[in-house]
């Protein structure tokens, strides 16, 4: 049914519980994960820096998956992450995407809940919102 679910993360504790039910479902369909972490192309911070963390929020999704025995592909892309998810779940190939409403927030991080509400309303695949 679903063989490709994609996770959006961002690394907060919402986006953790999001990858968790990503890995558990992938775990009983038999499917892989593909984890994305979109660098926002807004943010001032030093590039090599929100890299960094970027490439250790989907390690720590790689390593969970590992530990259950689900396979996870990893994406880490600089661009919107309010405007192109459409564009990123076409290229995840993915079937499904599982997205917290809510991620980090602060003056210098996106809020997740306008992520969630773009990828609800601009993507034509399934997605399951976990609170």
């Amino acid at each position: 049914m679903f063989k490709k679910i994609m996770v959006p993360t961002d690394g907060s504790k919402h986006a953790k519980r999001a990858e968790d039910m990503a890995l558990s479902l992938a775990k009983e369909l038999d499917s892989e994960v593909v984890a994305v972490h979109v660098i926002d192309d807004k943010l001032i911070y030093p590039y090599e820096v929100l890299e960094d963390e970027g490439k250790a929020i989907l390690n720590n999704v790689q390593k969970k998956g590992h530990e259950i025995g689900v396979e996870v592909h990893e994406i880490l892309i600089v661009g919107s992450p309010t405007h192109d998810m459409k564009k990123i779940t076409e290229k995840a190939e993915a079937d499904l995407v599982v997205i917290s409403p809510h991620g980090k927030s602060g003056l210098e991080k996106l809020l997740m809940g306008s992520v969630a509400e773009n990828t609800v309303k601009n993507i034509d695949l399934p997605v399951l919102l976990v609170k």
